[in-house]
């Protein structure tokens, strides 16, 4: 098993300790991040000289025909570490990996990791999810929900602020939202772009899953603006609605 720099927290030290990062004459923002689908809740960032790649996992059962998403990337964020969670053993490469809630300073960016329940039991059953709220291309909040499934509180509601971009868990079962409890936290966020995540598709092992399909969501969701693209997006600050919420919809490449 490769050794992984675990990062459990940070302050003002990390900036120069960390080693994450653009020299500093290459920190000005390019102005827009690519954002990519490698299946189920794992996204690659692509933006300011950086590649952050979040939630890798070790396809089996819900994700069992996806590819393992073995890319090199700087930084890696785990919102659980689960069977099937947090798999970053076969990664390339020798990434910073971000694993504890807390506040995360690197050159041009911060990231923020937000304590929430990985079910609807106080975390009884599967224990914690962390969000993850960062910046990057342009893009001032990003939030990657990872596995949450309780409501967000009041408190929550405030670390997360608005976000320009949010990833949603929309298929259900035990360990995260379902079509309902997805659209109540949009309703509670007001998220100007929206990506649905860990939802039924071809590559689940039937028998052994218990998601259900994208469609259950967008129906609930009719009237808000869909774009339908392939595997990935780049978006800039000025592809944000002014107003409202549009979803985009990723579709893994087979």
């Amino acid at each position: 098993m490769k050794r992984r720099q675990f990062v459990q927290y940070a302050g003002a030290g990390l900036l120069a300790a960390s080693g994450l990062g653009v020299a500093k004459t290459a920190l000005a923002q390019t102005g827009s991040v690519t954002v990519q689908s490698l299946g189920h809740m794992c996204f690659l960032f692509t933006g300011d000289g950086r590649r952050i790649l979040v939630n890798p996992f070790r396809p089996i059962g819900c994700t069992a025909g996806y590819r393992p998403p073995q890319v090199n990337a700087d930084l890696v964020m785990i919102s659980s570490r689960l069977l099937d969670e947090g798999a970053i053993e076969e990664l390339p490469g020798n990434p910073r990996v971000l694993a504890e809630p807390g506040i995360f300073e690197f050159p041009g960016m911060q990231v923020q990791g937000i304590n929430t329940d990985h079910d609807q039991l106080g975390g009884r059953r599967f224990g914690r999810n962390v969000v993850w709220r960062w910046n990057q291309g342009g893009i001032g909040n990003i939030l990657h929900l990872g596995g949450a499934a309780a409501p967000i509180t009041v408190e929550q509601q405030i670390l997360m602020g608005r976000p320009d971009i949010v990833l949603i868990p929309v298929g259900g079962g035990p360990k995260a939202y379902g079509p309902e409890e997805a659209r109540a936290a949009i309703q509670t966020l007001n998220p100007r772009v929206i990506i649905p995540t860990q939802y039924l598709t071809q590559a689940a092992d039937t028998a052994a899953c218990d998601i259900v399909s994208l469609d259950n969501f967008l129906a609930l969701m009719e009237g808000t603006p869909i774009d339908r693209r392939g595997d990935s997006i780049t978006l800039s600050a000025s592809d944000l609605p002014d107003s409202g919420s549009r979803i985009v919809v990723l579709d893994y490449a087979f």
